[in-house]
């Protein structure tokens, strides 16, 4: 193997041109795979470009919260910085609730700092969900596009702060983002259709299949894209084509897979809703509510109490039964 070492500008185009190279492998952002790919047009080389997207996960007739917020929580490894990771929740307006009383109490429990961040020589280091962004650059960039999102009419459900970060005394921490979670970014900001690439997701509300699909396709396409639904069967692709998720890659293998949800290649079609569940199965709305729901154009139903035992020994951070919810790129991949 030979290294080179140089500005992508001057190398790009030389290295991609020249006879000695036999195939190419690119990843990195949808501007420059562009120019990648308009230079191989009459090379007849082999090449695989993987070029960013907005990693989406749909959440539809859905029951199994449990399971889903163990892959909440790991999905923010390395602050959210790899190409597999999901920024994007596309939730059933009638299951909002349950999603935020699930998502919300995991987003709120994030660590993060300096891995070497002790009081004292003999301490134990601590144990954090992510540390830094690629650069203060970057960091002052996911700021800026999160005050750009509010600014467009994003409801800020949570922004954590700096100051609950762990650290070393006298730090530099401008390359640190605090995890953030958006609801219903408008469509003029950056963040409702591209990747933020840092711990920053973006929660949107659907009301149908077809717009469900509409929704997770916000960026044209993405490298993974995952459903949540209690039904295997309602789930599945009907095929491949059509109007489905339009994936431009591969889906690349990760370390956890959902219970439940069901993790697809990049392009899913539309066979999304199939409805075979047994009446009653899992704990979504009934007929009166779901019409109380429909009568409210737009209404959202945020966590709602529950007569049943909270699950397991889990604590909600910041709510309790019937109140609102707290309201607070490119790297190397």
């Amino acid at each position: 193997m030979t290294l080179l070492s140089g500005g992508g500008a001057e190398l790009s185009s030389v290295l991609v041109r020249s006879p000695e190279i036999g195939a190419l492998a690119f990843v990195g952002g949808r501007s420059n795979g562009g120019k990648v790919a308009a230079g191989l047009l009459d090379t007849g080389k082999r090449h695989m470009l993987e070029q960013e997207g907005l990693n989406a996960w749909g959440i539809w007739e859905f029951s199994d919260w449990d399971g889903l917020a163990a892959h909440l929580k790991k999905g923010f490894e390395y602050g959210k910085q790899r190409c597999t990771a999901y920024p994007r929740y596309v939730v059933q307006r009638e299951l909002v609730d349950q999603f935020l009383a699930t998502y919300l109490p995991v987003v709120q429990s994030l660590r993060f700092g300096h891995p070497l961040a002790v009081e004292n020589d003999g301490d134990e280091l601590p144990t954090l969900d992510f540390g830094p962004v690629i650069s203060a650059g970057k960091a002052a960039e996911l700021r800026d596009r999160v005050s750009d999102a509010m600014h467009r009419g994003a409801v800020p459900l949570w922004r954590g702060d700096l100051a609950d970060g762990r650290f070393i005394a006298g730090q530099d921490t401008s390359a640190y983002v605090a995890p953030a979670a958006l609801l219903s970014p408008g469509g003029a900001s950056a963040l409702m259709h591209s990747e933020p690439f840092g711990p920053v997701d973006t929660i949107v509300v659907v009301d149908s299949e077809a717009e469900l699909l509409a929704q997770m396709n916000a960026s044209n396409g993405a490298l993974v894209a995952s459903i949540a639904c209690d039904d295997e069967e309602q789930g599945a692709p009907a095929g491949s084509g059509g109007a489905g998720l339009q994936g431009r890659h591969q889906q690349a293998p990760l370390p956890w897979r959902p219970r439940r949800a069901l993790r697809w290649p990049g392009r899913l079609l539309a066979g999304l809703l199939r409805r075979r569940r047994a009446p009653g199965a899992g704990r979504h709305p009934g007929p009166g509510e779901r019409a109380a729901l429909r009568q409210l154009p737009g209404a959202l139903p945020l966590p709602r109490g529950d007569l049943a035992p909270p699950r397991g020994s889990a604590q909600l951070i910041g709510l309790r039964p019937g109140s609102p919810a707290p309201v607070s790129q490119d790297g190397p991949r």
